[in-house]
């Protein structure tokens, strides 16, 4: 079990609170995450005066039978898990439950915007990120498993069985000729829950733009779909769009995004080769993490922090 499986959300709901949620559970969950983001310690980065890591997280829902699900397997990796899959699994085999079959199940995504400070530091860069978009990128990341496991607990206290899929042990990712992928795309579940679409550099176009991280929560409450308010997997993104645009080609360095696309394995490289020298110390001290983490694409862009608006000019 991962260490960020404990009970971290509300202890023993009082009948009140149980009260509250009955009445409209996605307004609990969503004041629940808003509330977490808001007054956690851990979302703050201790290296900058505790400044905030995240701001306040968009929520969305989906219906974990969508059959988008389905199509996952085919798009990001055939051992993509479907919500019900991994639900299941997860309580049969890691929690060790009598087999079950839920009659619902439903996901929880969430987006967390970057703090402005962070992405006014990393538009500044030209060749790799600032330091402060690096200790983003992993202090964010282990807030974002103690904010999925506090979410886990709230649902779990409420009379419901969760899991957070990236922090279980069934999460994985696997290392292909092409890149990487994953048994769980954070991406792909925000967007079949209404929260964003895809862009040309790959990243992921919210109505906060692309500068964020995500998580999410499968469970087997039952919660009303989020309306998914696009007509394509590509609508936020100007380029794909309008043919203009392609800012994101010109904030990378390195070559690995063309009006074909995403480069992946350019990506790889210019991760854990070229931007070496920033893990290393050659570029100042003080980043942390497996890799320096760049973003270059998502800071300095149109849709850096919105849906950029398509006759809109540079």
């Amino acid at each position: 079990m991962s260490k960020h499986e404990t009970q971290k959300g509300i202890k023993f709901m009082d009948t009140r609170t149980k009260k509250r949620f009955d009445k409209n559970p996605p307004r609990f969950i969503e004041k629940a995450l808003r509330d977490y983001v808001r007054t956690s310690p851990q979302n703050r980065l201790d290296s900058f005066g505790g400044a905030t890591i995240f701001d306040e997280p968009l929520v969305g829902f989906a219906d974990g039978d969508d059959p988008i699900f389905l199509n996952y397997k085919k798009v990001v990796h055939a051992d993509h898990f479907t919500p019900r899959e991994i639900l299941v699994k997860y309580l049969t085999e890691v929690k060790q439950l009598e087999a079950l079959n839920p009659s619902q199940i439903s996901v929880v995504s969430f987006i967390l915007p970057i703090a402005r400070q962070t992405r006014l530091s990393n538009t500044l860069e030209k060749e790799g990120p600032s330091l402060r978009w690096n200790h983003t990128r992993w202090q964010g990341q282990d807030f974002i498993d103690d904010l999925s496991a506090h979410l886990v607990s709230v649902l779990e206290e409420a009379g419901f069985h969760a899991v957070a899929p990236e922090i279980s042990p069934l999460f994985k990712i696997y290392n292909l000729p092409d890149g990487f992928a994953s048994n769980w795309s954070q991406r792909h579940m925000a967007y079949a829950a209404g929260l964003g679409t895809f862009s040309l550099n790959d990243g992921f176009i919210t109505k906060k733009g692309m500068a964020m991280r995500c998580g999410s929560v499968v469970t087997d409450l039952k919660l009303k779909p989020s309306e998914r308010p696009y007509k394509n997997h590509l609508a936020n993104c100007r380029f794909h769009a309008t043919g203009k645009c392609g800012v994101c080609m010109q904030r990378c360095p390195y070559g690995a995004i063309t009006e074909k696309g995403h480069d992946k394995m350019k990506c790889v490289d210019a991760l854990f080769v070229k931007q070496k020298p920033w893990i290393d110390g050659d570029c100042g001290s003080g980043y942390i993490g497996r890799y320096a983490g760049c973003g270059l694409c998502q800071t300095g862009v149109p849709c850096e922090s919105r849906i950029p608006v398509r006759n809109s000019k540079r």
